[in-house]
């Protein structure tokens, strides 16, 4: 594939061409050094990127992972989001119970070991939080913490998972066994203290989920878990980026004291802006899309309307990142978070040909996922 530009997610390089063997990358080369035998797309006036790898998908075209979890639910969340530049996604279970859980996880399982691309785990949000900062989340009354939580949390053969839980919601030293079966655990919908939170960042949680929503605010004598997930040099937290959920202020406080690499996007999608949905059915809950804003009746934002290319652009266009940055907040760092950087979230040979092609004024013009290419006619 030749393009204008290829964003490696460490530096761009012009007049580039990404040569592809299956599912995997082979090469990075210069244009005029390619094989002249060598079958090629030319691409012109394009940017080609690491595909976008969303943490936190609810659904998408009226599907909701957490009400449906079916392989049908998670073909159609993956070919909305697909066609906006996320590659790669983590459906997301929302407070279930044991059963849903179950079924989800038997999904996300059945449907990576077919083969089917887009699909990297699953991500289950409680229902292990704290039910004062629940959100959208139903009120649940989650099941005791026991080894046999642990075993059904960590039953997922194939992928990844990722945990959300309140610190506070289970026993101390619980965490620790959870990221021991190779779980990537995040604090969040709590309104754990700050040397709670720190507790459970020594037991192995590596993440904050949306940081700022469905958590204690900083206060001055209580940093809480906000203030630990800012603090923290080492964790990684997730922001939903869409003028809606935080302040443009405090996305800037984030980007300013934590490191580089430590800030990732997430969409934390109920719908997209491709969908024409204006109500979604949520258990006997309503959810409704007005302006842009996915509420309950009672005015509770729940979830977003956006992608993480909306996202970027939101980055780009009112924060003045920059587009290279914003780019690794949606594919380089959230690879690292999940502890797949080894083949995820670069343009680099022997990784996964997950990516991602863009117009100067980012529209998405084309994905590949596994090496199998989607076309977007502007």
């Amino acid at each position: 594939m030749c393009c204008s530009k290829v964003f490696t997610g460490g530096n761009t390089l012009n007049r580039h061409a990404v040569v592809i063997h299956g599912s995997t990358i082979h090469e990075i080369i210069p244009i005029e050094k390619l094989d002249t035998n060598i079958a090629k797309i030319n691409i012109p006036d394009s940017l080609l990127s690491p595909g976008f790898i969303d943490l936190q998908v609810n659904g998408a075209a009226g599907y909701l992972f957490s009400t449906s979890p079916t392989e049908k639910t998670l073909k159609k969340i993956c070919e909305v989001h697909r066609q906006f530049g996320t590659t790669n996604i983590l459906p997301t279970l929302i407070s279930s119970d044991t059963n849903r859980i179950r079924s989800g996880i038997s999904t996300v399982e059945y449907f990576i070991r077919s083969g089917i691309g887009g699909v990297l785990g699953i991500h289950i949000e409680g229902p292990y939080i704290n039910n004062q900062k629940r959100g959208m989340h139903r009120k649940v009354s989650a099941p005791t913490f026991n080894q046999e939580s642990v075993a059904l949390l960590s039953s997922l053969s194939y992928g990844t998972t990722l945990i959300t839980l309140a610190p506070e919601s289970i026993p101390a030293n619980s965490i620790s066994a959870l990221v021991d079966r190779q779980n990537v655990v995040a604090i969040g919908h709590s309104e754990a203290s700050y040397e709670e939170s720190l507790a459970a960042l020594n037991q192995g949680a590596t993440g904050f989920t949306h940081l700022f929503n469905a958590m204690k605010p900083l206060h001055s004598r209580d940093p809480g878990c906000l203030g630990a997930g800012l603090y923290d040099e080492n964790s990684w937290v997730s922001i939903i980026a869409d003028g809606i959920h935080v302040h443009p202020a405090n996305i800037r406080i984030a980007l300013a004291v934590k490191p580089s690499g430590k800030i990732i996007l997430v969409s934390d999608a109920i719908v997209t802006p491709y969908c024409s949905n204006k109500t979604i059915s949520y258990g006997s809950h309503v959810i409704y899309v007005q302006d842009g804003r996915c509420i309950l009746s009672d005015g509770t934002i729940a979830g977003s309307c956006i992608t993480l290319l909306d996202a970027i652009k939101y980055l780009t266009n009112e924060l003045n990142v920059s587009l290279a940055e914003a780019l690794r907040m949606a594919s380089t760092y959230p690879a690292h978070a999940i502890k797949r950087s080894n083949e995820l979230g670069y343009i680099a040979p022997g990784y996964i040909a997950n990516l991602s092609v863009l117009t100067s004024d980012l529209k998405v013009i084309e994905t590949w996922v596994n090496g199998q290419r989607y076309q977007y006619p502007e």
